[in-house]
């Protein structure tokens, strides 16, 4: 053990392989949100059960402690930001959190997970928040016993952040949101006063699910996902799913009579999709090869929704293609259409809502989160909570669990400190869309010719190639310049919706 690169060898061999079981329960989760029989999914949480305790086992083995002590002492730990470095300083912190939680903790964890999201499935379907609760109970008296068992410097959701934004707390979120709420709520107001406002209805109507699997199909692989490397299937809630290289699936979901949630829902997991394909494969299931954190991650869904999927140029290029399919937008006019496509109205759903208000659908959940991991809030009082934020935002109430506390998986999940990736990916994307434009020039002009290639090799080479390198804040700062701040977002969604709307 005494040679630091034998002791790295070992090391990374032994990760890989554990990176290979890992990527077997991606396979899992995949099957389990989409194809997986109604009487399969007892078993399932049993798999996942299994499955958290060998990777505890693994992912606590002492002899990553050896190894990573004495692969301290090789010759590439000289540059911080060789692949080998970046991948010893964060197996040591994946390392250093893992083995402070107990096996059996880490092993109810996973099955309440897994249960919780597939009771979620049905229940919701029923509207059935008592019957559900009790799911959503376990998974947070679980989670707080794992915040307590990771550590943390000031309060337990920091310890959640973590998992998802290596380097992000409760504090400078509650900052951001102060900020960016404000602004928002202002800027709703101005436009829910203004005499313009977009026509109602055009993504409502008779929109084929055949057809609209079809279009999106094409659309996602103009602008760039690898079709050959992936794959697109219907489920409840959309997510992207990596199991490794050469496989990397996407969902979306189809109305028959509206096509706003399959259309950009998969253009969203798209974005996710080629951030996952554009990751180095020769370090594959290292840090090196893997993304810098889910904010980051949502920075590539959000910029390709909204500031590439919602701009006028997409809708040049790709309103033909729409116009040929479906019907009820034979007399409907680009700009029409476009400004449809960006319509402002408070809305109940968070992944139909528009590109405004949809930050304040996650300062809801955060601050929900928040409350509830401060123990200001218990999950029995959730859903006055969560009524209560809506009309106080959103100036709305839900009429019912199923479109109000119960309308995401993320909870059910056990996903506690995800939300607030959305809008830090929100900041991080206003920031390297306005970059990649100061080196690519007009985006909008490329976007009407179809030429999307540039953006998406600009982002390859200043965040996908870059793998965990960089902490999120300090990749975001060398890529665009500056470090991540609410300004730039602001910005553009005053210029966006002011020429929208005349404001």
């Amino acid at each position: 053990m005494n040679d630091p690169q034998n002791a790295y060898r070992e090391l990374h061999d032994f990760q890989l392989e554990t990176a290979y079981y890992q990527s077997l329960g991606a396979l899992a989760g995949w099957d389990q949100r989409t194809y997986l029989p109604a009487k399969g999914h007892e078993h399932r949480a049993r798999q996942f059960a299994a499955l958290a305790k060998l990777l505890h086992q693994r992912r606590s083995d002492p002899r990553i402690g050896d190894w990573l002590e004495a692969a301290a002492a090789a010759p590439f730990m000289q540059d911080p930001k060789s692949p080998e470095a970046a991948n010893v300083r964060e197996w040591r912190r994946a390392y250093e959190r893992t083995r402070r939680v107990p096996e059996d903790l880490a092993v109810a964890l996973a099955r309440a997970q897994s249960e919780g999201e597939s009771a979620w499935e049905e229940l919701r379907r029923r509207n059935d928040w008592e019957a559900f609760r009790p799911y959503l109970e376990r998974l947070v008296r679980l989670t707080r016993e794992y915040a307590e068992a990771v550590g943390y410097q000031t309060e337990p959701y920091d310890a959640l952040l973590e998992d998802y934004e290596p380097g992000e707390r409760a504090r400078s979120l509650q900052d951001l949101f102060a900020v960016l709420g404000r602004e928002t709520r202002a800027l709703l107001d101005a436009i829910l006063g203004s005499a313009k406002q977009p026509p109602a209805g055009v993504l409502e109507g008779d929109y084929p699910v055949e057809t609209q699997a079809r279009v999106v199909r094409e659309l996602v692989g103009r602008i760039g996902y690898d079709l050959d490397g992936g794959r697109i299937d219907p489920t409840a809630h959309p997510f992207e799913l990596s199991v490794g290289p050469g496989d990397v699936r996407i969902t979306t979901r189809y109305f028959p009579n509206y096509l706003g949630s399959a259309l950009f829902g998969a253009i969203h997991e798209a974005g996710h999709a080629m951030y996952e394909q554009g990751l180095p494969a020769e370090y594959w299931g290292t840090p090196a090869g893997e993304a810098a954190g889910m904010g980051v991650h949502e920075s590539q869904s959000r910029l390709w929704e909204n500031a590439v999927g919602r701009s006028r140029g997409f809708w040049l290029y790709f309103y033909p293609l729409l116009q040929s399919n479906f019907s009820a937008l034979a007399n409907v006019g680009l700009d029409e259409f476009h400004r449809a496509v960006n319509a402002v109205r408070p809305s109940l759903i968070r992944v139909e809502a528009d590109e405004l208000t949809y930050n304040l659908h996650i300062q809801i959940r955060f601050e929900l989160e928040l409350a509830l991991f401060r123990d200001e809030l218990s999950v029995a009082d959730l859903p006055g909570a969560w009524n209560a934020k809506y009309r106080e935002y959103l100036g709305i109430e839900p009429p019912d669990y199923k479109d109000g506390v119960m309308q995401d998986v993320h909870w059910a999940g056990g996903l506690f400190g995800y939300f607030p990736t959305y809008t830090l990916g929100n900041v991080y994307a206003a920031q390297l869309f306005e970059a990649a434009k100061a080196d690519l020039g007009d985006l909008e002009e490329a976007f009407a010719r179809g030429e999307f290639a540039p953006l998406l090799t600009w982002l390859r080479q200043h965040i996908h190639s870059q793998g965990r390198r960089y902490q999120p804040r300090r990749l975001i700062e060398r890529a665009s310049g500056n470090p991540p701040t609410a300004a730039v977002l602001i910005g553009y969604l005053k210029k966006r919706f002011g020429n929208l709307y005349d404001i």
